[in-house]
């Protein structure tokens, strides 16, 4: 069914109720521009440098690459899955408390709150504990969190699967007790029809004999008549629609529960091969094999071998997809470390040519500077494109006729959490807030695959480049005209906008 805005309008008036819903989307991507590059520049400026630096020497450049673009992605992905396991476990909980009317509108705004919250707050945390856990232990305690985690969530997964199969054998009986429910209220009114239809006869069959029946009392036994029959037909419509309801409330039900499983498995399994490949790289690194050559040929193998298994030996679903997506992304954060090391020192061989000496420490430190810088970039951007794919991939898969509610919804949200991270970012820190804007993030994410959803749906080339000019027009804008930033924003929305996780 098409969105309401394109019944019975012309395509001019349809581009430009698209281009209002773009630039409204894109709005939500801008305003998050500022904020988190002050995020950034407070990383790279700031105290949590330089256990980065000192682990540098420890680990090598890939050992520090793999090794933090693993803790990004994954935080990344931890909070974008909390924030959809809880709006479905909300929903859900809704409801069962909600018995006579299918989904409301205060379920849905209940359950799209409760997710831009707990993947806001879920971020926050996360980057709150990283911050302290780097400063107390430095980076290669890491390691040891990153380990920690995947076995609590793995320890998640088995005590949510546990709960849905117990939670499904109630549905299951719950689901037979309303059966045999109607199949009595069935035999009651077959009864009834039966019995009614049986003193009609009788009684006509009694009038007849008699031949004593005038005009009025026929007339009044018609009456009686047409209203025990339309009694009946009110009967079997309120019935009707009673079994529509409970046959929408359990496709719901079972939609939701299917999310909430597929998110947990998401949770649980997508981050495994980017912590076994930081593992092996950063574990080279600590026995003294940190050599670039060695190192990248068993980086290179590990991934490619990894990504091979993964997509050969199980059907390729969403956790898998993202698991490999991650996986090349940490590939590409410890190449790029790799390569800006590789800059400082082709730096200082031209300046040796023109005459200027540079010592071998002040280059090793140069070095370990540079490589440092680019690890945290590379990490938080990547990061950062996680969130908009995996927001995107909520946003778009949505019906077409709430598309522009979650669009102003979603974008109201960003702005909102966006306020609400600036006013309490002393409380937070700069991880705690890092974390937090990830979460926002992930909102306008929903945002954007919900305006890219609707520029696909667009029945006419106008509505689709309207709104394709309106999401580029409001975003840069709103985002001080950051256009190679937020044009990679853009294209990842739309890339993962056709992706269905479910």
């Amino acid at each position: 069914m098409a969105p309401y805005w394109k019944n019975h309008r012309s395509s001019v008036r349809e581009g430009a109720v698209c281009f209002v819903l773009g630039a409204v989307g894109g709005c939500a991507l801008g305003a998050t521009v500022t904020p988190v590059h002050q995020a950034m520049t407070e990383i790279i400026s700031g105290s949590l440098l330089k256990p980065v630096t000192d682990a540098m020497r420890t680990v090598g450049p890939l050992g520090l690459g793999t090794l933090l673009g693993a803790t990004a992605i994954s935080t990344a992905m931890a909070s974008a899955a909390a924030g959809v396991i809880v709006a479905a476990l909300v929903s859900l909980l809704l409801m069962a408390q909600k018995k006579q009317e299918s989904m409301s509108g205060f379920v849905w705004i209940a359950a799209a709150v409760a997710a831009a919250l707990s993947a806001t707050s879920c971020g926050a945390a996360l980057g709150f504990v990283i911050e302290k856990y780097i400063m107390r232990s430095g980076v290669m305690a890491l390691l040891w969190a990153l380990g920690i985690f995947t076995v609590l969530k793995a320890f998640a997964h088995v005590v949510v699967k546990l709960a849905f199969r117990k939670w499904g054998c109630c549905s299951i009986f719950g689901t037979r007790a309303e059966e045999q429910l109607y199949k009595r209220l069935e035999i009651l009114e077959a009864e009834q029809r039966e019995k009614v239809t049986v003193e009609i006869e009788q009684i006509m069959i009694a009038l007849e004999a008699e031949k004593s029946l005038d005009g009025e009392n026929a007339q009044d036994f018609r009456a009686a008549w047409e209203a025990q029959r339309q009694n009946r037909e009110e009967i079997e419509k309120q019935q009707r629609k009673a079994r529509e309801l409970t046959l929408m409330q359990k496709s719901i039900h079972e939609h939701l529960t299917n999310i909430v499983t597929k998110y947990v498995e998401f949770l649980t399994f997508s981050s495994i091969p980017m912590i076994v490949t930081a593992t092996v790289t950063a574990g080279l690194g600590i026995f003294g094999f940190g050599d670039y050559r060695f190192v990248f040929v068993v980086l290179l193998a590990l991934v490619l071998g990894m990504a091979f298994i993964l997509i050969r030996s199980m059907h390729l679903n969403f956790w898998i997809f993202m698991a490999c997506v991650g996986m090349f992304a940490t590939f590409s954060i410890a190449l790029l470390t790799v390569h800006a090391g590789q800059e400082v020192l082709e730096m200082s061989v031209r300046m040796r040519k023109t005459g200027q000496i540079l010592s071998n420490e002040n280059i090793a430190a140069r070095m370990d500077h540079k490589s440092s810088l680019e690890a945290i970039a590379s990490g938080f951007f990547v990061s950062k494109m996680i969130q908009i794919a995996l927001g995107a991939s909520i946003g778009g898969p949505l019906d077409q006729k709430v598309l522009d509610k979650v669009i102003v919804g979603a974008s109201v949200t960003t702005v909102a959490l966006l306020s609400t991270v600036e006013a309490l970012s002393g409380t937070l820190g700069i991880g705690g807030a890092t974390g937090a804007l990830l979460g926002a993030l992930g909102t306008a994410g929903v945002s954007m695959g919900a305006t890219a959803a609707v520029s696909f749906q667009c029945s006419s080339w106008a509505g689709t480049i309207s709104t394709a000019a309106g999401m580029l027009s409001g975003a840069l804008t709103i985002g001080n005209w950051d256009i190679t930033n937020i044009g990679l924003q853009v294209i990842v929305a739309y890339m993962f906008t056709v992706i269905n996780p479910y």
